[in-house]
């Protein structure tokens, strides 16, 4: 009895100990430290943050989108798909042909039915169907397109006049503002969506001199030939492209600045075809070992890497070596900005041109000419067209000149000579070439003929 009493006192007394340790040394020091600790955050002025947060919450979306969404129709390009011969051959029968629909978006810009789209909406249509955000469907005719800018104009036949939009200056259109994308993803008619403008004059290929508005508006498939437009509801451009792995949104999407559409809209209405006022200069790829080693790359401006004879700038005393810093009121950082101004303008446009010259700042008053230069398809020879000092030295007054070959007809001399003849087809001029070089087959044989500078003429044969 007296032992069980005993383990009972020592037991208690173990306890009294261990809850007095913890009371002393665990739990005190617990409060002590988080008393004594300093709060890890910075602090900010409320009032500041709350005035931001009602500006954001300010902006309004809906009269935009009101504007917008019945001025954006549903583009419906319909082909049909080739039957297959081999299925005659072996069983007898052609296999029936299927009907093929693709998807796109278009903007209505005049009451009376005409829509701006992009070219590759409607490129190799059989049969285009217009369906405008009331249901109502019609069938467009395509009044002109233009690839290179990828913008078509497409037009519908109405008994009542359309909601539409006006074109805004997109050359106004300033980095971090708000813009509403408007078109038909995946057939989703009249989907809007929102974000700011992320870049301007964006180019996105290495082939081409486009230049971009750069959003963070989510575009997906079926968007392209919609609108994209400010907060005041002004169409600033035509959404056009993604960048993407997947095929569908991952951030930024690019657009037609309406500048540019709308002058290619004016040009396919007046003249049937684009016209281009061009500069006449050749710029350095910055990425090139040339542009690096010599520093160009780090150049805020357009250096000017060569002067095309009886060219505006030829005419207007631009040299090689000098740097392009301002056009009109227009600062320009990068080639793409200076093409992008320049697309809207044609043959006869004065532009205004501040260069850099061993230091000292000179402006220049510069008449664009129509283009002189170009690269033909297919084969990918860069021609102009004759200068009257060449038309002296060939003695011809038609032709194209090649001044440029790809490596792989190295070999063949072809380079300062003239085009007059492909095939059947004589070579007045550029539009001659392109025209006559688009229709050559890859699979096919291709005879040019050739003046070269001794006014011999030849023939060659390309297989």
């Amino acid at each position: 009895m007296k032992k069980t009493a005993s383990l009972f006192l020592v037991a208690l007394f173990a306890g009294v100990i261990t809850l007095g340790s913890y009371k002393l040394f665990f739990e005190n020091n617990t409060i002590t430290y988080s008393s004594k600790e300093e709060t890890p955050f910075l602090k900010t002025n409320s009032n500041i943050n709350f005035a931001k947060a009602a500006a954001l919450n300010d902006i309004d979306f809906t009269i935009a989108a009101e504007k917008t969404v019945n001025a954006v129709v549903h583009v419906k390009n319909m082909t049909t798909s080739k039957s297959n011969p081999i299925s005659g051959f072996f069983y007898g029968f052609e296999s029936n042909q299927q009907p093929q629909i693709g998807s796109g978006s278009g903007v209505i810009i005049s009451a009376d039915g005409y829509i701006v789209t992009n070219n590759h909406v409607i490129d190799k249509s059989q049969r285009l169907e217009v369906a405008l955000n009331n249901n109502r469907t019609y069938e467009a005719e395509i009044i002109g397109a233009d690839a290179n800018s990828d913008i078509a104009l497409l037009k519908i036949n109405v008994e009542e006049p359309l909601p539409y939009l006006a074109f805004g200056d997109s050359d106004g259109t300033r980095i971090g503002e708000w813009v509403l994308a408007v078109g038909n993803p995946f057939n989703l008619t009249s989907t809007v969506t929102a974000g700011i403008v992320s870049a301007k004059a964006r180019s996105i290929s290495n082939r081409t001199n486009q230049s971009f508005i750069q959003t963070d508006a989510a575009v997906n498939p079926g968007n392209s030939g919609g609108a994209l437009v400010n907060t005041n509801g002004e169409l600033i451009g035509i959404n056009t492209a993604i960048t993407s792995q997947t095929g569908s949104y991952v951030g930024y999407s690019f657009a037609v600045p309406s500048n540019i559409a709308n002058k290619v809209v004016s040009d396919l209405l007046e003249f049937g075809r684009v016209q281009k006022g061009i500069l006449g200069i050749s710029a350095v790829n910055l990425n090139s070992r040339f542009a690096q080693e010599e520093g160009l790359n780090e150049i805020e401006g357009v250096y000017v890497a060569g002067v095309e004879e009886e060219s505006g700038a030829d005419a207007a005393g631009l040299e090689e070596g000098d740097i392009i810093k301002q056009v009109d009121n227009v600062k320009v950082s990068k080639f793409s900005e200076l093409t992008g101004y320049l697309s809207a303008k044609r043959p006869g446009d004065q532009v205004e041109v501040a260069i850099e010259r061993g230091g000292k700042r000179i402006t220049k008053e510069v008449t664009l000419k129509k283009q002189l230069s170009v690269q033909l398809p297919i084969m990918g020879l860069t021609v102009k067209e004759l200068s009257k000092k060449d038309e002296k030295i060939y003695n011809t007054k038609n032709g194209v000149k090649i001044t440029n070959v790809p490596e792989r007809y190295a070999d063949y001399g072809l380079r300062d000579k003239v085009i007059v003849k492909v095939d059947d087809n004589e070579i007045d001029n550029i539009e001659d070439a392109k025209s006559s070089f688009s229709k050559i087959s890859r699979y096919g044989r291709t005879s040019m003929t050739l003046l070269s500078k001794d006014g011999e003429r030849e023939r060659l044969i390309f297989q």
